[in-house]
């Protein structure tokens, strides 16, 4: 039993920063921003919320999928920036959808997000657990942003995507994912909720508004870490499955910055076009932002029927992976 992506969806803010925005909060400048990440604009929520955008990507994916909200038994979002705790994210979707003859769950991966959502619907659907998935990544990195620290405001976006599931007949492909929490300093965000009642801070307590409440990275640690890590699971998915990478058309690589795309392109010997890229045009939207591309991809009709994508995932945990699939 495998899966089918039968439709997707994607939601992005109106409101759009460009660098010379960045460039009027820290020390930096249009030309740097881009050079160094590929980055020209990112869209920062003004309203909406991870909740609402999933929705809306949710909702645009069930429609493509012609599929009604009561016909979905999971609902998976994705996401480090719920504005909710509880209940989670994917029970105000589903509240917010009427999908209510759905397991809700949200799940925590950051940048590995959606391809650990995807694979765990898979499983569930491969399982016979479940008939239809509804999977989402959504994220408000602005309201996890540094905007004083150069190093990570240039990067980070906002918005949602989502793919609707269904379980499938065909081949199952294995993923493959692997996480190595000894090295998890690399890219780390405190909680704010990290009090107890007998350490708790008063107002104005600068312990409150320090650093490490915001994501604070590490990125040369980062970038070493992607450009050997992602080929590696890219080729361990494809041997598992005994598939050549000379069969997949395209690598959909989260969209963490273009050098690291490019790396990886030139380490696996695969020409650039065959790893669409957005980050120019959203930034880094961390669990987001393979959902978001697939959608793209899908609605322009550069998705053709028999096609062999991969979809690659990487960042805090440190946690990467690698999916497999066949467009049809």
């Amino acid at each position: 039993m495998a899966v089918n992506i039968c439709g997707t969806g994607s939601y992005i803010p109106s409101h759009v920063m460009d660098n010379d925005g960045i460039a009027g909060l820290v020390d930096t400048s249009d030309q740097w921003i881009r050079e160094r990440t590929g980055v020209k604009r990112r869209h920062i929520v003004d309203g909406e919320t991870t909740v609402s955008m999933a929705c809306e990507a949710g909702l645009q994916a069930l429609r493509q999928a012609d599929v009604a909200a009561e016909e979905i038994d999971l609902i998976l979002v994705s996401t480090i920036s719920s504005n909710v705790i509880l209940p989670c994210a994917a029970c105000e979707v589903q509240k917010r959808l009427r999908a209510v003859n759905a397991t809700c769950f949200d799940l925590s991966a950051a940048c590995t997000g959606f391809v650990l959502a995807y694979n765990t619907a898979a499983a569930y659907l491969a399982g016979g657990i479940y008939k239809t998935a509804l999977v989402i990544g959504s994220e408000s990195l602005s309201n996890l942003t540094n905007w004083k620290d150069r190093g990570t405001c240039i990067l980070f976006g906002d918005g949602a995507g989502a793919a609707v599931l269904k379980a499938d007949a065909r081949r199952m492909y294995f993923p493959v994912t692997h996480s190595d929490g000894g090295k998890g300093g690399a890219l780390t965000l405190k909680s704010r909720h990290d009090w107890n009642v007998l350490n708790a801070p008063v107002q104005g307590d600068e312990r409150y508004n320090g650093d490490e409440f915001f994501m604070q990275m590490d990125g040369k640690a980062v970038f070493q870490f992607a450009v050997k890590k992602v080929p590696e699971v890219i080729r361990e998915t494809l041997e598992r499955n005994g598939v050549s990478q000379e069969e997949i058309s395209w690598f959909l690589l989260h969209q963490a910055n273009k050098r690291i795309v490019e790396s990886v392109a030139k380490r696996l010997g695969e020409p650039i076009e065959k790893f669409p890229m957005n980050i120019q045009e959203y930034g880094n939207t961390s669990s987001a932002s393979i959902p978001i591309l697939l959608d793209e991809m899908n609605r322009r009709g550069a998705l053709k029927k028999g096609q062999k994508l991969v979809m690659a995932g990487f960042g805090a945990g440190l946690t990467w992976g690698a999916a497999l699939y066949e467009w049809i």
